[in-house]
């Protein structure tokens, strides 16, 4: 059987909808699978929410290219490439496009409808699907810009460092790990938490546009309906949560009902034991991602931490942290609090630190207990320098959540996110 054409994700703005319109006809007519994202007429639209579009569409799976149109194509590609897993290239000619394929492994094409008629476009396309990246050096140094975009920039670094196969005597060694130590020293922290953290306790109160910020508006429930989902993400647009967290096997119709938007997909794994094998989650989370997670919080496997094997609660975590972060996506490790002593959340924690995880939470709220003050303060102490704390279970009210983030939390996990952020806009506060 000759092998499948790859599935098409085509979008453009207001001044690329003619030639969109006249390519996608193009690409249906030689049966590629194509879906059109819009937008659907010459209304004046921002390019970036469909340069987005397009690239969800291929960094979720859904599609294995994007082809992007608005006047220039630059702006869709700068847009496009801060969606992670996508490697957008704008191209004017065919040797630009074969090389972005080539050597850069690119999965998002980008065109400008002031730039090329639609003839050029026809060959920049059939250049761009016609090659692919599968030298073995060009294959590395894709891989170096997935993990730079990961996070692990000290794999693309070292990599070309033994590239360049430098000699370097001890006295290089000891003034490059000098260098190091003074620029981890002075980097600025991650917003809402880190060492430049000013202290929970003195926060005021905050208004409602700042508390919805920080809440993943969660529905967890089993019974819960693809339109309980639908309902969920409709509030998460109208308060501008976070995210909306969901089950993984929800994930593509939040997806789905939040395109385009900028609040995230969360979904839970391993939930709500975190007693099944570490691989499973691992493998949950690859999946979640690919149909447009953008976090994830993994359940700890509990009986391991209530052993005292803290060596396999990190490789646990470790587990899930490497395919989270290879997804591009941040991963919270939910300790289950409430089943845990204060020395084995300290040691939990720890261990979350170590795995590279991005947030610890407290819990799934199906167990005896949720979001505890002191619960919270403790994990604010004992990593807040380093990690997000997320409290999950048992927020009803707007005090409750102003608790939790007097406590330490940088985030909260709340069902009840639409009551709580009309109390504060009944509070008055701004």
């Amino acid at each position: 059987m000759p092998p499948a054409l790859p599935r098409i994700a085509i979008g453009s703005d207001h001044g690329g909808f003619d030639v969109k319109t006249a390519l996608a006809d193009w690409l249906r007519s030689r049966s590629f699978p194509v879906s059109d994202l819009g937008t659907r007429s010459k209304a004046s639209v921002d390019y970036p929410v469909y340069a987005a579009a397009v690239a969800r569409a291929v960094a979720s799976g859904r599609c294995d290219i994007g082809i992007m149109i608005d006047g220039a194509g630059i702006g869709s590609a700068m847009a496009a490439n801060k969606i992670p897993g996508v490697r957008a290239a704008a191209c004017y000619n065919v040797k630009l496009a074969t090389n972005s394929r080539q050597h850069n492994g690119a999965n998002l094409l980008t065109l400008g409808a002031g730039q090329n008629t639609l003839d050029e476009m026809k060959a920049i396309i059939d250049a761009f699907l016609a090659n692919s990246c599968t030298e073995d050096r060009h294959l590395r140094r894709v891989q170096m810009i997935k993990d730079l975009e990961s996070g692990r920039a000290n794999a693309p670094v070292l990599a070309a460092l033994k590239e360049m196969n430098m000699d370097l005597t001890q006295s290089d060694v000891a003034r490059i790990a000098s260098r190091v130590k003074e620029l981890i020293g002075s980097s600025p922290a991650r917003p809402g938490f880190g060492p430049c953290r000013r202290d929970p306790a003195s926060t005021p109160d905050l208004g409602p546009a700042a508390l919805a910020h920080m809440i993943d508006h969660t529905l967890l429930k089993p019974e819960a309906t693809e339109a309980d989902i639908r309902k969920l993400c409709g509030e998460a647009l109208k308060y501008n949560f976070w995210s909306c967290c969901v089950n993984s096997a929800m994930v593509p119709v939040a997806a789905q009902a939040l395109r385009g938007s900028p609040v995230k997909v969360c979904c839970v794994v391993g939930f709500p034991l975190g007693a099944c094998p570490s691989q499973i989650k691992a493998m949950e989370a690859r999946r979640a991602i690919r149909e447009g997670a953008r976090e994830v919080d993994m359940v700890i496997d509990v009986g391991l931490a209530k052993s005292g094997n803290w060596e396999a609660v990190y490789r646990d975590i470790r587990t899930v942290a490497e395919s989270v972060k290879d997804g591009g996506a941040l991963l919270k490790v939910i300790l289950e609090t409430c089943l845990l002593t204060p020395d084995e959340i300290v040691k939990a924690c720890e261990a979350s630190l170590r795995a590279r995880a991005d947030y610890v939470k407290t819990s799934t709220g199906f167990n005896k207990g949720g979001a505890k003050v002191p619960d919270v303060a403790l994990m604010s102490q004992t990593v807040g320098h380093k990690l997000g704390v997320k409290a999950s279970g048992g927020i009803h009210t707007y005090d409750e959540a102003m608790s939790m983030v007097r406590a330490g939390a940088t985030r909260l996990g709340v069902s009840a996110s639409v009551k709580i952020i009309e109390e504060a806009i009944a509070k008055g506060l701004r």
